[in-house]
C-alpha cells in the first residue's frame, strides 16, 4: 500500500482516452497490461516513453526488470478509480479484501498492489487546475505498487515477510525508479527522510517495535497512530540501512526464502546475519547518531 494521499490524476472519463483498449464503468478504469520478456538492454526514457498509463506501468517494469533484477508477472491488471469510495469497493470486489480491511484501506492509501494486480486510486483535476496528471508523483506510486507485485512473485505468497521491510523496499524500488528516470536521487530521498522520522514518535521514545511494524496490521495502527509519512520514511531508512550494508540482493533473496518455506525470524536472520531484536538495538544506535 502506499502512503500518501495526494495523488492527483487526469479524471478518468480522460484516462480512458489515453489508456487504449480499456473498461471503464462508475469511475472504474481497468487495463490489462502484457509485459514481453525482459530485456537487458531495454531503454526506457522520460517523457517521451511514458505518455500513457500503459506506457507508464510498461516504463516502470523495465526499470524494475532490468536494473533491480525484480520479476514482474506476464500480466498484470491495472484498475484505476476515481474516488474513495469507488477505491473501497475495488479493493472488495477486484481486490477480493475483506469489507472491513478494504474500508481501513482507503481511508489512507492511494495503491495496492496484489498478485497480479495495481489497484491505484486517482482523484479528478479541478476545472481551475486542469493539465495532465502528477506524472512524478504517478511514477512513483506505480513503481512502489509493482514492488509489491514483484515481492508476492518471489515469495510466492503474501504477507509473510516483515511489513516495514516490504514497504521500505517498495520506497526504495520507487526512488531508484525516479532516480533513473533523472526525476530525482536516493541521496535527496534521504536526507528527506531523516527530516520525517525526526517527527516519529518512537524515536523520540527510544524505540522502534518492529514486532508491531511487521504485521500488516500492525503496521497500519501504528502509522495511523504516529503519521503515515514518518513510519513509511522510517521504513524506508532502515531498508537503505540493509541495503548499503548487503547489497540489495540481499533483500530480495529475502523474499524468495519464503518460498522456500522459511520462518519470518528465520529468513530475516539468514539473509542479513542477525535477529530482529538485534537489528532493531543496532538501528536505535544508528538513529541516535544521525538525528542529532
Amino acid at each position: 500500500m502506499d502512503p500518501h494521499t495526494s495523488l492527483r490524476l487526469c479524471a478518468v472519463v480522460a484516462a480512458a482516452l489515453v489508456l487504449g483498449a480499456c473498461q471503464s464503468d462508475r469511475g472504474r478504469v481497468v487495463l490489462p497490461v502484457a509485459f514481453e520478456e525482459p530485456v537487458a538492454s531495454a531503454t526506457v526514457h522520460y517523457p517521451e516513453d511514458f505518455g500513457s498509463y500503459e506506457a507508464a506501468v510498461r516504463g516502470v517494469a523495465v526499470v524494475l526488470t532490468r536494473d533491480l533484477a525484480l520479476p514482474v508477472p506476464d500480466r498484470v491488471m491495472v484498475y484505476i478509480y476515481s474516488s474513495r469510495a469507488v477505491f473501497e469497493q475495488g479493493l472488495m470486489n477486484d481486490g477480493r479484501l475483506p469489507a472491513m480491511r478494504a474500508a481501513e484501506l482507503s481511508e489512507f492509501a492511494v495503491g495496492v498492489g496484489k498478485r497480479g494486480q495495481l489497484l491505484l486510486r486517482g482523484q479528478p483535476l479541478s476545472q481551475d487546475e486542469g493539465g495532465p496528471p502528477a506524472a512524478r508523483e504517478w511514477l512513483r506510486v506505480v513503481a512502489h505498487e509493482l514492488t509489491h507485485v514483484a515481492q508476492i512473485e518471489l515469495a510466492q505468497s503474501e504477507g509473510r515477510a516483515e511489513q516495514w521491510l516490504a514497504e521500505g523496499m517498495a520506497e526504495w524500488a520507487a526512488f531508484t525508479v525516479l532516480e533513473r528516470l533523472g526525476l530525482g536521487t536516493l541521496a535527496a530521498r534521504r536526507a528527506a527522510a531523516l527530516g520525517y522520522v525526526r517527527e516519529q514518535a518512537g524515536l523520540r521514545e527510544a524505540r522502534l517495535d518492529l514486532e508491531t511494524l511487521g504485521t500488516p496490521r500492525g503496521f497500519t495502527v501504528r502509522h495511523l497512530r504516529e503519521g503515515s509519512v514518518p513510519t513509511y520514511q522510517l521504513s524506508f531508512l532502515m531498508t537503505d540501512y540493509l541495503i548499503l550494508r548487503h547489497g540489495f540482493d540481499a533483500v530480495t533473496q529475502y523474499f524468495r526464502s519464503f518460498a522456500a518455506g522459511r520462518g519470518r525470524y528465520e529468513a530475516f536472520r539468514m539473509a542479513f546475519g542477525q535477529s530482529l531484536e538485534e537489528f532493531e538495538t543496532e538501528m536505535l544506535v544508528h538513529f541516535g547518531r544521525v538525528l542529532r
